[in-house]
């Protein structure tokens, strides 16, 4: 079958373990099940992936990719959910699992013409959304509603700080922080980036710029370049979410001011099958629909990682496998 794989691990360039070919079609243990896959979509795990981070040369070659929409053996038409892990071992949060993996670090992923998952990380597709629109939701889309919801606690009328609008969790930040009733404040260094998320609903600020006011939640993937901007402008018992880092890692925090105004720093990570779930159905109900930068054919998805790999999209990535 058709399928894009990491074939070697290259720390400085990513791009020269990347392979389009055929790859065979992948085992399905017991309680799992298959999905045809009609559209799955990039994430910057696809480029850590190729650098060695979270996917060990034993394991390669691996095929790539977390998101995915398609067809299951019963003819169902799904969204694939890409965390596996048991609930029972994360206190009813897979995600909280020790274990847990995504798909393309210990199993095949979702780039491929066929991809194996257990029955229980399938969820309906909802009736009328796009096989493009589907794609785009597992990972990115997750994470940021996670970030908003379980984690940051987000509440009609609160407001939300979005740092880096233009990756996909932060421009699904901005959508799904409007959808929920919450001022909107986004961040970027790029001036096209921000008057595209002005016209999303934010109000849009160049990196580094004061807010008219403290937030109540911010949705941080950005690290060390923003996390003091962050720290300052949180009111009191505020939550900062941290789902990247994508600046570095290592940031500088001013911990007198996180003590004195009892601020939170919080980790998320992607979210579970039901917050999917909930996810679908909230999109469905808005008519909400993804932030898409472009879709490419299959063949062209060598091309579709360049264009990740260079910064400038301003939402997701996607690869339609009818092409």
């Amino acid at each position: 079958m058709r399928a894009v794989y990491a074939e070697s691990i290259n720390e400085d360039d990513p791009l020269a373990g990347l392979v389009v070919g055929e790859r065979p079609e992948p085992e399905v243990p017991e309680g799992w099940t298959t999905v045809q896959v009609r559209a799955s979509a990039l994430n910057h795990h696809d480029l850590w992936s190729l650098k060695g981070v979270g996917l060990s040369a034993d394991k390669l070659p691996m095929i790539l990719g977390d998101d995915a929409a398609g067809v299951d053996a019963d003819g169902n038409e799904v969204v694939v959910h890409s965390v596996i892990g048991d609930p029972a071992a994360g206190g009813g949060d897979e995600t909280f699992d020790p274990r847990r993996t995504l798909l393309s670090e210990l199993h095949p992923g979702t780039m491929a013409d066929l991809v194996a998952v257990p029955r229980r990380n399938l969820v309906p597709k909802p009736e009328g959304m796009s096989w493009t629109d589907a794609a785009c939701v597992p990972t990115a889309w997750l994470t940021a509603y996670r970030m908003l919801t379980t984690r940051g606690r987000l509440r009609e009328g609160d407001s939300v700080l979005v740092q880096g609008a233009g990756g996909g969790v932060a421009t699904a930040a901005i959508v799904l922080g409007r959808a929920l009733g919450a001022r909107v404040y986004a961040t970027s260094r790029d001036a096209a980036k921000r008057e595209q998320a002005q016209a999303l609903g934010a109000t849009a600020l160049a990196t580094g710029d004061r807010l008219p006011e403290r937030v109540d939640v911010v949705i941080e993937t950005v690290g060390a370049a923003t996390f003091d901007h962050s720290v300052k402008n949180t009111k009191p018992g505020g939550r900062i979410v941290v789902s990247g880092s994508t600046s570095g890692h290592l940031a500088t925090v001013d911990l007198r001011r996180v003590f004195f105004l009892q601020q939170e720093i919080v980790g998320s990570t992607m979210g579970t099958r039901d917050e999917l779930a909930a996810l679908l159905a909230l999109m469905a109900a808005k008519k909400i629909t993804p932030v898409v930068a472009g879709v490419y054919a299959f063949s062209q998805a060598r091309a579709a990682f360049e264009e990740l790999a260079a910064g400038h999209a301003f939402g997701k990535i996607v690869l339609d496998h009818s092409r």
